[in-house]
């Protein structure tokens, strides 16, 4: 309990900030350009709206700034290293990265149809001014284009003119509609059907960022939007001069029958998004410079259950346990990269992913490694990439759960444990490891089971039998495995795996899990770590904060979540 309080304070502290910084934003810009007095023109004809598409469009830059700083993976990895020696509490916020990506990005979203739908009545209000003839004051400020082309503040000067056509055929119109359009295109694409199931379409489709940002610096330039400029704020202050405006005769003498002079309001949009973009570019450079680094395919294992394994070597390439690569096969696609957990531990003269059928860019690779071509297809890494997992040797006991293809992080970890036994490693924090894995079907376990089975072994040579406790979960089976096991059940190791824990038909009960953890550890603290499907985070997540101790001296468990 303690821990959760801590976490979700800290994480709630950021939240807050970030909000507290928008709404500042909104309100200030939103109260400026409704009272301030150089737009007191400019309000007689647009109104409230002119307040709420700028102030909008403050927040859409501030947002747009901080968009891309989540994504930064390598800024992420640095940040990472230099704050190891940081309290856990500030480290983890470094995972909720993609979290307040998709945040910013909702925001941008709502910002951006705040924006949209008050220009669109500022232009219905600029084209009724246009044609309106009642000698109003937003009818006369209309006009002023007949006297002095220069001097103009409603940028629609024809009766013919129609929304749709500034829209389409002038600067901020012509940005707005592709931005918004970008954007669309970019959200819709991210939901997680999408991206599990047609990831080259969220690939694809998020690279429209390029094209956000273009038309985002582009979109003011052209100053449609104006004000009164401070020269003739002195000279015909509208307080004093409004009204000689609408009731002006033609031989004015006062000094309030000059004309107002108008200027636009600058483009700012490049000043906000200008160093996150320039660190951004500079990230590509990096990730594209280390991409071009000759890999050398030395191994490659096709396990059942259609998970294929590839061992390959870099030079200068160096991992943490639960790192991830991205990865780029150019006989498939020149462009697509797609993130892999490594399987492969640190100790190891290789690196090492498993990659499971899941969608078209997975199936052509396996399905070209699979042909018996005399030359191997060249592969190309960026990374590796920090992650949660990094932290599992910072904790006395570790709880880790695995899903399916989700439990690659946990081969290198539990790799790097055979390494360190080996080398009869004295440093080692952890005492204690729970090993949780959830598989639907039975062939998903073949290619761990050696992993695991060394282990046993290993460990038992080394007189720490008790050191990993795993449990084995088929979520999925039919009558025959059933049958099957039920006739062997008294067999010393188990039907299913061959291991000597037998596998358990069904889910966990976590409460039970956490309940035994907790009991057998009162006085430690646990890193709970999942790589799996964000239902079961969630229950985890619970449990977590459940059954983690008020008092912080008694056992404490922290959440840690694999994200990519």
């Amino acid at each position: 309990m303690g821990n959760w309080l801590v976490n979700h304070w800290f994480s709630a502290t950021v939240l807050a900030a970030w909000l507290g910084i928008n709404i500042f934003l909104f309100t200030y810009y939103f109260l400026f350009f409704d009272r301030d007095e150089r737009y007191f023109y400019t309000r007689a004809i647009l109104g409230s709206a002119l307040a709420w598409a700028r102030a909008s469009a403050k927040c859409l830059n501030f947002n747009s700034m901080l968009i891309l700083l989540p994504v930064c993976r390598n800024l992420l990895s640095f940040l990472r290293g230099t704050c190891s020696c940081c309290r856990r509490t500030l480290r983890k916020q470094l995972d909720h990265n993609l979290t307040f990506h998709k945040l910013v990005a909702y925001t941008l979203a709502l910002l951006t149809a705040v924006h949209t739908i008050a220009h669109l009545f500022n232009l219905e209000r600029y084209n009724h001014s246009q044609q309106a003839t009642d000698g109003s004051l937003a009818a006369v400020l209309s006009k002023i284009h007949l006297q002095s082309r220069d001097k103009w503040l409603n940028p629609i000067h024809s009766n013919q003119t129609t929304v749709e056509y500034v829209a389409f055929t002038t600067i901020p119109g012509l940005t707005g509609v592709i931005i918004t359009l970008a954007l669309i295109l970019m959200v819709t694409s991210s939901t997680e059907f999408i991206r599990r199931n047609y990831f080259e379409v969220f690939w694809y489709t998020h690279h429209l960022f390029l094209i956000y940002f273009a038309g985002l610096v582009i979109h003011g330039i052209a100053g449609l939007v104006r004000g009164q400029t401070e020269e003739s704020m002195e000279e015909v202050h509208p307080h004093r001069c409004a009204h000689y405006l609408v009731h002006k005769d033609e031989d004015c003498s006062h000094d309030c029958c000059k004309v107002p002079e108008f200027g636009s309001i600058p483009a700012e949009s490049w000043k906000w998004v200008l160093a996150p973009v320039l660190l951004y570019i500079f990230e590509r450079i990096l990730r594209i410079w280390r991409a071009q680094q000759k890999v050398v395919v030395t191994k490659v294992v096709m396990h059942p259950a259609r998970v294929l394994e590839l061992q390959m070597q870099k030079k200068g390439f160096r991992m943490e346990v639960g790192q991830y690569i991205f990865v780029n096969c150019p006989a498939i696609s020149l462009l697509e990269w797609h993130p892999f957990t490594l399987t492969s531990a640190p100790e190891e003269d290789f690196f090492s992913i498993h990659i499971r059928a899941a969608g078209d860019w997975t199936e052509r690779l396996i399905d070209t490694f699979q042909q018996q071509k005399p030359e191997m297809p060249r592969i190309e890494v960026d990374g590796p990439f920090g992650t949660a997992s990094e932290d599992v040797f910072q904790y006395e006991v570790a709880m880790l759960v695995g899903a399916g293809i989700g439990v690659t992080p946990f081969a290198s970890i539990l790799k790097s444990i055979w390494y360190k036994f080996q080398q009869a490693d004295q440093t080692l924090k952890t005492k204690k490891i729970y090993f949780y894995w959830l598989c639907r079907d039975t062939g998903a376990f073949a290619w761990f089971n050696d992993l695991l089975a060394s282990l046993e072994q290993k460990m038992a040579e080394s007189g720490k039998a008790d050191f990993l406790t795993y449990r084995l979960f088929l979520t999925g089976w039919d009558t025959s495995i059933a049958n099957n096991v039920a006739l062997r059940f008294d067999t010393a190791t188990d039907t299913v795996t061959g291991l000597r824990h037998k596998t358990i038909f069904g889910r966990p009960m976590w409460n039970n899990e956490f309940a035994a953890v907790a009991a057998a550890h009162p006085r430690s603290v646990v890193g709970v770590f999942l790589c799996g499907p964000g239902a079961l985070a969630k229950s985890l997540q619970k449990s977590c904060h459940q059954h983690s101790s008020l008092d912080p001296r008694k056992v404490q468990f922290y959440f840690n979540k694999e994200n990519f």
